[in-house]
């Protein structure tokens, strides 16, 4: 594989890294419905935990309702229990098919919590972003060591890389510091 293809693969990888801290970041509760805050409630139906979103259809038919009308009417007991012991701190109840989750407006105290654990997933994707730059370096240095590179190419690529890993680390910065002004918004 080439150099130049090799940095792609890295600035892939890192972008993966990225919609993976938005997708997690999406799951943060803030003091506004959304469906996406359901994504990792797991249902324990049909003898396996299936995904929320697979056992009925999820809406927020206004700012602080989420509603899931489930597909079974056998399945409502299994979705409420799961909503319950899922860790959003809910309230769900039953309405016929339909089982409606009002989201509370968050403490001053909930909201602190909530940044400090945004930042800890910031904190941990940023190592992940480190840890494939780390990983391309040594790619670079088997390179030159293999006489692939010259050394001023390499030099050259691994400065690359570190504008690459620096832009994603930006990137990072900003998307916590968005999700954190979303949180404290009153």
């Amino acid at each position: 594989m080439s150099t130049d293809n090799k940095l792609i693969s890295f600035q892939s990888k890192m972008q993966n890294t990225i919609q993976s801290l938005a997708a997690d970041l999406l799951t943060i509760r803030t003091g506004r419905a959304h469906t996406s805050m359901l994504d990792l409630v797991k249902v324990e139906v049909y003898g396996q935990k299936i995904p929320i979103n697979q056992v009925g259809t999820i809406s927020t038919p206004e700012s602080q309702l989420i509603t899931v009308q489930v597909w079974d009417s056998g399945n409502i007991k299994f979705v409420e229990k799961a909503l319950r012991e899922s860790d959003l701190n809910i309230n769900p109840t039953v309405d016929g098919q339909i089982i409606r989750v009002p989201i509370p407006k968050l403490s001053e105290e909930r909201r602190l919590e909530l940044i400090k654990i945004v930042k800890n997933q910031s904190e941990k994707i940023k190592i992940s972003i480190r840890n494939i730059r780390r990983e391309g370096m040594d790619s670079l240095k088997e390179y030159l060591k293999n006489k692939e590179v010259s050394e001023d190419d390499n030099k050259k690529l691994s400065n690359e890389l570190q504008k690459i890993t620096d832009k994603f680390i930006d990137d990072i910065d900003q998307k916590i510091s968005e999700k954190e002004k979303e949180i404290l918004k009153v």
